[in-house]
């Protein structure tokens, strides 16, 4: 199955484009993909820090509180149980986060406390107590059944609790009691949602978990999350004190990009390390990133349908001359009278135009022009240039015709320099061949009512139709013309040949008579060119 050209053109632009537009995706989507994860990382990462830093900082604060309560004189004995109830209530009302303060004996009765919860009996085998009597305390998070049935949360769940407990001593460090709070974990809730909810405005499905360090158990997070354990690669490394972000892929499930920070505590509060998680649905986090693909793709389809269009109509132009030749000659072999078109907008087309044009030429018309090389005595054998019978033939017509038009014929006389060292180092076939290659560039330089002819050996001469005005000017144009291709390299048997090219140059005109003397002026002037530098154009003008 054959496939025409404007197919062929039209197929391959596109294929060119959506070839080029898949490339151009997977490049810009990869690193548009790194820059993408790594700014939303670094933002999830930074907040993820901040309320870990925000969480201890609290703590800090609350025992802090405590501490400057214990050092009052109130609680020296004998301590005033009046005052003291009213120091309580008063930090209770001042900063409502605390659930419940109490101050108990040596012993962990409970002397006073707000609202006169729990006031007679013991907390004696409580953590809080236990640990507090002997330094300042600060404990996890836990539910409490006591407090919880005294002071259920108005949303009807188990309400949760983080103890504060400080030795209460006096002046010569004899511990008289100790001083127990409670800090209801909404106090978390609320620094969570002051600093997330505007990360999440911004990054939406954005989660935010609060990770104890004992049990990895869910101390705060999405509603139903609350004390189950979690376990990824982000709570492992911020388990190990490290604040940074990853991507979390995980197979069969689904991918996160992940902040996470580690609470080593505030000021002289050591921190209870909690790891702060914030996570993203990938697919969301890279959304952006999904959608300039998409476009890069949409808009490489359009591109490609436009250039294929491009390659079609381009085609088509290239093709339509083709197809007149081929209609011409279609008609000459059915019997039809016409000639090959000549096209000289392309070199291809003028030279296929040209060649087929000469050939149905000579093949149709009954005798050739006397000048015409088609006779075996007329033309060089090794070139197929007329030669010098040729040339004296076309130089009787082209005189009249410059009679006629009342112009002027331009004598080239041409000579290959270098040509002795290639038929010495490479033989006289590459010579031959030389020679061949030579005679092609010539006829690419002129024009087809010109006339390139071979004299012998490696001299040529080429007739030039110039005008009366400015023929030297004219003949040294297309002089230079050949110099040039001359001077380019020849490739002969596998082996890279430069040759150069001297000209002489004489301009015959309808006042000189005598083109035979035009002629030997211009090699005059040919071998002027080879003694005074080679590579060159000599005038010579007759007298």
């Amino acid at each position: 199955m054959s496939i025409n050209l404007r197919t062929m053109l039209a197929g391959t632009f596109a294929a060119v484009i959506i070839l080029l537009t898949v490339l151009l995706s997977y490049l810009i989507g990869h690193e548009s993909s790194r820059n993408a994860e790594a700014a939303n990382g670094r933002l999830l990462a930074e907040a993820a820090h901040q309320i870990s830093y925000s969480l201890d900082h609290f703590m800090w604060a609350r025992a802090g509180e405590v501490e400057v309560l214990s050092k009052l004189e109130a609680f020296q004995e004998p301590a005033d149980r009046e005052e003291i109830a009213g120091l309580l209530n008063q930090l209770k009302e001042s900063l409502p986060v605390f659930t419940w303060v109490g101050y108990t004996d040596a012993e962990g009765k409970v002397l006073s406390a707000t609202g006169g919860v729990l006031e007679g009996k013991g907390i004696g085998e409580q953590p809080v107590f236990l640990n507090g009597i002997k330094a300042p305390y600060i404990g996890d998070v836990h539910d409490d059944a006591l407090l919880g049935e005294l002071l259920p949360s108005p949303g009807g769940e188990q309400p949760q609790f983080v103890d504060i407990g400080v030795p209460v001593k006096d002046k010569n460090g004899r511990i008289l009691g100790m001083l127990a709070a409670q800090l209801s974990w909404e106090w978390a809730r609320q620094v969570e949602s002051a600093m997330a909810e505007p990360l999440k405005e911004r990054m939406k499905g954005a989660e935010v978990y609060v990770v104890s360090k004992d049990d990895n158990r869910i101390l705060l997070g999405p509603g139903g999350q609350i004390g189950r354990r979690m376990q990824n690669s982000a709570l492992q490394l911020a388990g190990q004190g490290q604040s940074s972000w990853l991507l979390d892929e995980q197979k069969g499930s689904q991918s996160y990009l992940t902040g996470y920070a580690y609470g080593d505590g505030d000021m002289n509060y050591p921190g209870l390390g909690w790891s702060v998680i914030i996570r993203q649905p990938a697919e969301i986090a890279l959304a952006s990133v999904r959608k300039l693909q998409n476009n890069i793709v949409l808009s490489g389809m359009a591109v490609a349908v436009l250039l294929g269009i491009a390659g079609w109509l381009l085609a088509g132009w290239i093709v339509r001359p083709l197809q007149r030749i081929i209609e011409s000659a279609d008609l000459l072999s059915s019997g039809a009278k016409t000639e090959i078109p000549l096209y000289n907008r392309i070199k291809d087309w003028s030279i296929l135009s040209r060649s087929l044009h000469n050939l149905v030429h000579n093949l149709t018309r009954p005798e050739p022009e006397p000048f015409y090389m088609s006779e075996m005595g007329r033309h060089d054998p090794l070139t197929g240039l007329p030669n010098r019978t040729a040339l004296d033939d076309y130089l009787a017509h082209a005189v009249n015709k410059a009679k006629r038009n009342r112009s002027t014929l331009s004598f080239l006389y041409l000579g290959l320099d270098g040509f002795k060292k290639v038929n010495e180092t490479l033989g006289h076939r590459s010579g031959d061949k030389l020679l061949q290659q030579v005679s092609f560039r010539l006829l690419e330089s002129t024009r087809e009512n010109e006339m390139v002819t071979r004299i012998g050996g490696d001299e040529f001469v080429v007739i030039l139709h110039t005008s009366a005005a400015k023929p030297m000017q004219e003949a040294e144009v297309v002089a230079k013309r050949i110099i040039d291709k001359i001077n380019q390299p020849f490739s002969i048997d596998g082996e890279v040949v430069h040759v150069g090219c001297s000209v002489g140059a004489a301009v015959w005109s309808p006042e000189n008579q005598d083109t035979s003397e035009i002629l030997r002026l211009a090699d005059d002037a040919h071998y002027i060119s080879k003694r005074s530098g080679k590579n060159r154009i000599t005038f010579e003008t007759a007298v």
